[in-house]
């Protein structure tokens, strides 16, 4: 990738050729001996495809094949996605996080005996994303393809896109929880001396189900559009 960025800068003031037969490429007999898959010159990010035209230096930091600068293309295309990913991930780790300190004010007594663990809590992530990835395959994307016509009942991106409105949905219903949370703490003085809020701990169960349903379309999504965007090998 930096040696298709340097080449390509290098070469700012070349003229792309009218045929894209006329760039560097390795014969496909190279790429056969490395278990490799060529791929062809394509218009998007033009700047980049000066990194293989031919004349000047022939060092590798001054000529990129074809198919070099087609992967250094795919890995852009894929940042505004990968960026993207940073907030979700900063919501997730509010599960073994908030959510846990949350558990730990609140009443975890289940009988006269047991007490909860606020941690536990988290199983319920695991376990709803699990029904969920099951139902989405055998119900949603079967009823989305009658509709949309897509064997995937939607595309990868607007499944990343309907996660990513799970997890804002998951932090309201964390916010209006947390609300509650607070006002009966300090309508028994518990703000400042401290102590257990009368409270049950699964008044926090909503926002751990919705993080479940919203990982089953973001990470699982996420996961599978880089699967099928990277090139195969």
């Amino acid at each position: 990738m930096a040696r298709v960025l340097v080449a390509a800068v290098k070469k700012w003031r070349l003229k792309l050729p009218s045929d894209p037969k006329e760039l560097h490429e390795l014969d496909l007999g190279a790429y056969e001996k490395k278990r490799n898959f060529r791929i062809d010159s394509t218009n998007s990010m033009r700047f980049l495809n000066k990194a293989a035209v031919k004349g000047g230096s022939d060092t590798k930091w001054s000529l990129c094949c074809v198919t070099q600068v087609e992967e250094t293309k795919q890995i852009l295309r894929m940042l505004p996605i990968l960026v993207t990913m940073f907030i979700p991930c900063t919501i997730i780790s509010q599960t073994n996080t908030l959510f846990v300190k949350q558990g730990t004010t609140l009443n975890r007594h289940m009988g006269r005996h047991f007490q909860i663990p606020p941690a536990s809590l988290g199983a319920f992530v695991t376990l709803t994303m699990l029904i969920c990835v099951v139902l989405y395959d055998r119900y949603f994307v079967k009823i989305m393809k009658l509709w949309t016509k897509n064997p995937r009942g939607i595309t990868l991106l607007q499944r990343i896109g309907f996660g990513l409105l799970l997890h804002i949905v998951t932090m309201l219903a964390a916010c209006f929880i947390e609300k509650k949370r607070l006002s009966v703490a300090r309508s028994h003085g518990l703000d400042r001396s401290g102590g257990q809020v009368p409270l049950t701990i699964f008044i926090l169960l909503p926002q751990f189900v919705l993080m479940g349903v919203a990982d089953a379309f973001l990470v699982v999504g996420k996961i599978e559009f880089f699967y099928d965007q990277a090139r195969r090998a």
